[in-house]
């Protein structure tokens, strides 16, 4: 480096160096321009300049001086590294693989860019050239354990474990006999286990325990070593010793459910899918029962028995298990059992048992069976399982009794105010959820769960900015909304993005989905530094697990939800595109002169109070922006905060293509995934891919609603294209002539009848008669009536059940919103829709969106008159009336204010 220049100004050079490895960027520029004055054309100093402007954030500057010292010295390795560091520091990780390949044909030998080459083909999977490089690194610097541990893992990345193996026992086979010294342990028992897992990965079962038992003096961490024994004894089939060996690990921890299901496969009584034979029952039964008498403080002992046991037995467990949680008063307990409500049957012994236990415990004080008596509060813990367990049955008004019982019984208890504002969500008045939530908040203001609970439930009734502020209050300077972005608080941003969307504000909706989406390009960023660090601390089994979780990290449902947010939203652009000044201007001029004047008095408003909440959010982030030691810290203003350049997209469905891609490789087995890709490639007129989502629809679930209608509306549409002209179209009609013949829906039928056929057999199925109903309408718009008489004609049946208190239905309230959405938008009928709302009002009397007659929206509820008779949002009514809540326009409860206890 620097070679080119006089000794006083190499060593300059050097101090450039120095001075960037150490942040200290202000000497490096001293420096540099010292060089500069004098050789004002030295390719090695213009780069290494630049690099240090680049770390200053003047990028352009950068950028400039590292490509005129590259211009000016083609032939320096210094030259094309700087560049493929500078290209790296931006994350365009493909041209600076480019930069160091080109530096390593001046200088092969190069240990540095040798390692920063192998590091970002890790980063791009370049998994050949990973190992390659690693391999040159080995070679040129054997004495190093981090090239034999690198060369090992490049070689097992890139499906290559027996080479892996090879190269540690090479490794091993460099050391001496009294390896590792003391400092040294944790990193070589680390590298040892990965050894055997690599063993255990190519089915050398035999070789890894021998392996195991051999090194067991240098493996640090026991447990784990345990844990790889049992695991191989069982691989070979030594189930009498694994038996043992779990026996063991189980008294080390006997909460561990993994444990369980290992002794499970020892005895023989595992089953993936949870079913059992009447005698592998009883043998389970009685494994469990002695494990019980063993550990008798486990609560996974107690637990595990009821996903397998049957009727009186599954009562029996149930009731020995919930008995002493209820008397504990364990807020958790219906989560833990929530699993139970799948399997058939279960649901109604335990509401049975739970009903017997509240009868017993309000008549005698005590549990059935038993003399001591019970505290008071295990009538409350009771009260509030069973508001729950009837909340997830469907039955809110029982659950909504069980709740005001419980909250009378004791109102101090902030997760009764939590669940039964779980209950109102779920039973569709989302403003009185939302006033629960909050109530539930200010008992306890330090809880940080409850706060997002709150917030949560603000974002689910619309209300943004309540939620905003109450979010924020426990954010790392306080009052500060960026920070939730900081954080990748993405619950938050796609809650807030799914009510802007709800509202129409498609520009905040965007904003947020892609907030989401940049978290998950953050993430994979994130592992660039691991690939260093992993190597250099040993913990090469991690390290790989890590690797894995990132090339699957976009199946998330997280990024699901925000890359299928983001392209509805694309969707909803394109067939609404917003206006632009022009025509706004337009239609400005066909008002009346009094509404001209009326409009410019809003916007004059809404500009003054958008000026007002930036000069805040200003002050707040400069005021936050200043640390302890005095600095200030200056944070990127935000060139877009309403999200209107991204509504202003010039191609909305181009972009969505980007998303729809990112989905369709890694959420492939989801349905919405295929639903979307049919809905954007009808409207790009891509009709093959279109047809693709389709038969992915059909594959995946043939018979959902959603197949059925895109299946006909592609027939339809295609039935209405013009005949073929160019021998594509006549390939591609051809070929759709031939895979229409092989699905069963249509061969040898009209699309009418396939309607029907349809029809037929799922008619007592609300969504698959809408979906009927809908497609009748399409094919035929003369047939709206009778579209419309197929989905009023449905019947919403009760559940057939055992031991019912109170009948549960069939229809979902998200389904009946739909189908009322389909009858107001798609048939247009508002007759229909409206009678459609007054049914459902009766079966959903707690909805806000059918005003039901429990609801807060409902105008002649008794909820409604306390609100229009407070002052200022607070209620005056007496003690007693425990059953009246009192929700103001903010959403806020405050009929609890005036409570005496």
């Amino acid at each position: 480096m620097g070679a080119s220049l006089p000794p006083k100004e190499a060593n300059l050079f050097k101090l450039i160096v120095k001075s960037y490895e150490t942040k200290q960027y202000k000497k490096g520029l001293k420096a540099a321009d010292a060089i500069l004055k004098k050789f004002p054309d030295h390719g090695e100093t213009l780069s290494m300049k630049g690099l240090t402007l680049n770390c200053m954030d003047r990028k352009s500057e950068a950028y400039e001086l590292v490509r005129q010292g590259l211009k000016n010295d083609l032939k320096s390795h210094v030259c094309w590294h700087v560049y493929g560091l500078l290209y790296r520091s931006d994350r365009e990780y493909r041209e600076a693989i480019k930069c160091y390949r080109n530096a390593m044909k001046i200088d092969s030998d190069n240990i540095e860019i040798l390692r920063d080459l192998s590091l970002l083909q890790a980063q791009m999977r370049d998994l050949t050239g990973f190992v390659e490089t690693r391999q040159q690194l080995l070679t040129l610097k054997s004495n190093h354990r981090m090239n034999w541990i690198g060369f090992a893992v490049a070689h097992h990345l890139n499906s290559n474990a027996s080479k892996a193996i090879e190269i540690l026992e090479a490794y091993e086979g460099t050391l001496e006999d009294d390896y590792p010294p003391e400092n040294e342990r944790c990193e070589h028992g680390e590298m040892l286990l990965y050894k055997i897992s690599l063993l255990e990965e190519c089915g050398f079962f035999e070789r890894a325990l021998e392996e195991l038992h051999k090194k067991e003096l240098k493996i640090v961490d026991k447990l784990e070593y345990k844990e790889q024994e049992v695991s191989l004894l069982v691989k070979l089939g030594r189930l009498e010793e694994g038996e043992k060996l779990y026996q063991g690990l189980l008294s080390m921890n006997p909460d561990n459910y993994r444990y369980y299901e290992g002794l499970q496969k020892c005895v023989g009584l595992y089953s993936e899918n949870g079913d059992f034979s009447p005698d592998e029952i009883d043998r389970l039964d009685a494994l469990y029962k002695s494990l019980g008498q063993q550990f008798k403080w486990s609560s996974a002992v107690k637990r595990i028995p009821l996903d397998f046991l049957q009727g009186d037995r599954f009562r029996e467990a149930a009731d020995s298990y919930i008995r002493p949680l209820l008397t504990k008063g364990v807020p958790s307990l219906f989560s833990d059992l929530s699993s139970l409500y799948n399997q058939p049957g279960k649901a109604d012994i335990l509401e049975q048992l739970i009903l017997e236990l509240e009868n017993s415990i309000r008549t005698t004080g005590q549990y059935p069976g038993r003399v001591e008596k019970e505290p008071p509060s295990t009538l409350l813990w009771t009260l509030f399982l069973l508001a729950q367990h009837y909340d997830r049955r469907g039955q809110y008004e029982i659950s909504l009794s069980k709740i005001n019982e419980a909250i009378e019984h004791t109102p101090t208890v902030i997760d009764l105010y939590s669940v039964k504002s779980r209950i109102l969500k779920h039973a569709g008045d989302l403003a009185a959820a939302a006033a629960f939530a909050e109530e539930a908040r200010c008992m306890d203001l330090a809880d940080r769960y409850v706060n997002s609970e709150c917030v949560k439930r603000m974002l689910q009734a619309d209300q943004v900015a309540l939620a905003e502020k109450t979010a924020v209050l426990f954010t790392k300077d306080g009052d500060q909304h960026n920070n939730l972005h900081d954080m990748q608080c993405m619950w938050y941003e796609l809650a807030s993005a799914e009510s802007y969307f709800r509202q129409g504000d498609l520009g905040l909706a965007l904003k947020k989905f892609l907030a989401v989406e940049k978290h998950y390009a953050d993430i994979t960023e994130d592992q660039f530094d691991f690939h260093s660090y992993c190597l250099r601390k040993m913990t090469l089994r991690t390290y790989v697990e890590m690797l894995k979780f990132q090339d699957r990290l976009h199946s998330h449902s997280y990024f699901h939800k925000a890359a299928a947010g983001a392209i509805r939203c694309y969707i909803k652009l394109h067939d609404s595109p917003p206006k632009s000044t022009a025509e706004e201007d337009n239609d400005t001029s066909k008002l009346l002169p009094s509404q001209k004047k009326k409009m410019r008095q809003k916007q004059r408003k809404a500009e003054a109070r958008a000026k007002k909440e930036t000069e805040e959010k200003n002050e707040e982030s400069s005021a936050s922006s200043i640390s302890k030691s005095g600095k200030r810290h200056a944070k990127p203003i935000d060139p877009d905060p309403r999200g209107e350049k991204l509504s202003q997209v010039e191609d909305p469905l181009l972009e969505a293509t980007k998303y729809l891609k990112l989905l369709q490789k890694n959420s492939p087995d989801s349905l919405e995934t295929h639903f979307l890709s049919f809905e954007l490639y009808m409207r790009k007129q891509k009709i093959l891919l279109a047809f693709q989502a389709v038969k992915q629809l059909l594959r995946l679930d043939a018979e959902h609603p959603d197949s059925h209608c895109c299946l006909i509306k592609f027939f339809h549409k295609v039935g209405y294209m013009n005949a073929p002209v160019t021998d594509s179209d006549k390939l591609i009609w051809s070929v759709l002539e031939a895979e229409r013949q092989t699905i069963s829906w249509l061969h040898g039928k009209s699309l009418f009848e396939a309607n029907n056929s349809f029809l037929e057999k799922h008619k007592d199925s609300l969504m698959h008669r809408a979906a009927s109903g809908e497609i009748l309408y399409i094919l035929d718009s003369d047939r709206r009536s009778e579209a419309v008489k197929l989905i009023e004609e449905s019947s919403n049946n009760p559940v057939p059940r055992n031991g019912a208190l109170g009948p549960i239905r069939e229809w979902k309230l998200e389904d009946c919103i739909a189908v009322h959405k389909l009858l107001g938008t798609v048939l247009v009928d508002q007759d229909a829709a409206l009678r459609w709302k007054v049914r459902c009002a009766e079966f959903f009397p707690y909805s806000t969106y059918f005003e039901g007659c429990h609801s807060s929206a409902s105008p002649n509820t008794i909820l409604n008159q306390r609100c229009k008779s407070t002052e200022n949002g607070i209620s005056t009514h007496s003690a007693g009336d425990h059953d009246v809540e009192c929700v103001t326009s903010n959403g806020k409860l405050e009929a609890f204010k005036d409570l005496t206890i």
